[in-house]
């Protein structure tokens, strides 16, 4: 059935009232437990004081959010604005050549942060690539990129490339990974793009423009580069009406968003519990569970945030970057999961999309992903939790596709045209829950650890039987529902129904016409003179 079936209005205002009373009643859980345990010893690294005014202490277990918004806060607000004013100061005095200077002050800024023997590493890298590039052989591309890609994931590759990197900079280590990866990305995208263009090459100054874009370079996302290319040496530069609010606007939506989160960490330890498990064993099963999916929520929160911030001084160098990634609470399929829409873009233009083509036979679907993960490992680090990971999320997005095309067979087909639409939407949401649910605990694997996994699945489906696992799974059910009426509610705008045309007025009705006789008019004869006669 389509996508635009409605439901009536009363059960959605069920399906949010048992949404918002099952995630205060799992806040509640955690709530409790953050409070009894604060001072626990197995926190005393992770959980340090907080903000005066509440007196409580604080969650900062995420490195990544401590060095984005606290610790390194103040050397990436003054790169980031030194890009916007330099970047400006160069569109208002020569537009035409805003991507050279780009590439001069990304290029100045990596080198003083870094180092010239990292500049000149990453150079290299540039270099070998854009050679390669040259031949204009997809698979040898491929090739020379992943092979330059695992010498940042192995022994003794990775040593002798870090010995590069000079100065006891703190946030060196991570610097380094992330310019190296994300360098390596960006030149495969290049060299595949070279591939495709039929006459001539492009060149080695447009690579290092597109490499050394500063917001980009360090911590992403990826912008394949015929996007780059095109907007970059757009002449045009004249906004849209209200497109500096609307930037405005997201600039305050990100700052809300991480006062927000620092806020709640003063509350709910989400991320330094799950690493206690002598703790786990004691919580409810409704604080596991809970615990469990605001992992999720906070890595989506943490991605949109930190790419965010980029991608509004982007869009102020008159960019289009990648979307933000689409939130855990806005998911029940496999094929829409991804927590970094530019490696998400990435893969599937060069990989996914180009071996799967239609992806309307299982085989082509099958080989796609397996080479789409087989990369992601890669990208992420090849290691046991990752190798399940892919496993799992490779084998979720082909039976999606096995299913799909199970359901379109007979009987099947035709039982659900019998079906209302409203009913149909009800039966595929309850199987959508099951697959939300294993969407979590597959990713939970990658994003806190294999036993925390393990305890939550028990916990879902065993221990918790039956009371904890039928609650839990009414209560996605009703997020299922709402998550659909979200994407009714979408189609409409993005696809609005035609409007019948108007009813035919019938023509009116003749007027009554008088017949004139054709008969020749008897004179009056006057009965007097009848009479006389």
């Amino acid at each position: 059935m389509g996508i635009k079936a409605a439901l009536p209005r009363y059960e959605l205002y069920f399906y949010n009232t048992v949404v918002y009373l099952g995630l205060l009643w799992a806040a509640s859980w955690i709530f409790d437990v953050s409070s009894s345990n604060a001072n626990r010893k197995t926190f005393k690294s992770s959980v340090t004081p907080g903000w005066y005014y509440f007196g409580r202490r604080m969650d900062t277990a995420d490195f990544e959010w401590v060095m984005w918004f606290s610790t390194f806060r103040d050397h990436i607000l003054f790169a980031l604005s030194g890009h916007v004013i330099f970047a400006k100061i160069c569109s208002m005095l020569a537009p035409q050549h805003r991507s050279l200077m780009y590439l001069c002050y990304g290029t100045l800024a990596v080198l003083v942060t870094m180092g010239w023997t990292y500049t000149t590493l990453i150079l290299s890298h540039c270099v070998l690539l854009y050679s390669i590039s040259l031949v204009k052989l997809r698979w040898l591309c491929f090739l020379a990129g992943l092979t330059t890609l695992s010498t940042f994931k192995m022994e003794p590759f990775i040593s002798w490339q870090a010995g590069f990197v000079t100065g006891d900079f703190e946030l060196r280590s991570v610097l380094f990974y992330g310019g190296c990866g994300f360098t390596i990305m960006r030149c495969m995208s290049f060299a595949l793009e070279n591939c495709e263009k039929k006459e001539g090459n492009y060149s080695i100054l447009e690579l290092l423009k597109y490499n050394f874009y500063l917001p980009y370079f360090y911590f992403g996302p990826i912008m394949t580069f015929d996007k780059f290319y095109a907007q970059a040496n757009k002449a045009d530069l004249t906004r849209q009406e209200g497109a500096i609010w609307n930037i405005s606007l997201q600039g305050l939506i990100h700052l809300g968003a991480i006062l927000t989160v620092d806020i709640l960490f003063h509350f709910l330890y989400i991320l330094s519990i799950p690493t206690d498990m002598k703790l786990l064993k004691h919580m409810s099963d409704w604080a596991v569970v809970g615990l469990a999916y605001c992992n999720l929520v906070y890595d989506w929160v943490k991605a949109a945030v930190m790419f965010g911030v980029i991608n509004t001084v982007s869009r102020l160098d008159h960019l289009d970057p990648p979307q933000p990634p689409k939130c855990i609470t806005m998911l029940y399929v496999f094929s829409e999961t991804h927590f970094d829409r530019g490696i998400n873009d990435w893969l599937c233009k060069y990989v996914y999309n180009y071996l799967g083509g239609k992806h309307d036979t299982v085989w082509d679907e099958a080989i796609a992903t397996l080479c789409t993960f087989g990369i992601t490992v890669l990208w992420l680090g090849p290691c046991q939790v990752v190798f399940i990971w892919a496993f799992f999320n490779c084998f979720g997005l082909n039976f999606e596709l096995w299913t799909a095309k199970f359901v379109c067979m007979e009987p099947f087909a035709s039982v659900e045209m019998a079906m209302s639409p409203a009913m149909s939407r009800r039966i595929r949401a309850v199987f959508n829950t099951f697959n939300f649910w294993t969407i979590v605990l597959y990713n939970i694997i990658a994003l806190n650890s294999l036993e925390f996994t393990k305890l939550v699945a028990r916990r879902l489906l065993l221990k918790g039987f039956p009371i904890t696992t039928i609650t839990v799974f009414i209560v996605t059910y009703c997020l299922v529902q709402l998550i659909k009426e979200r994407e009714r509610r979408q189609a409409l705008i993005d696809d609005p129904d035609p409007i019948p045309p108007p009813a035919p007025v019938p023509p009116p009705a003749p007027a009554p016409t008088t017949v004139t006789s054709t008969a020749p008019i008897q004179p009056v004869v006057d009965p007097s003179k009848e009479k006389a006669e």
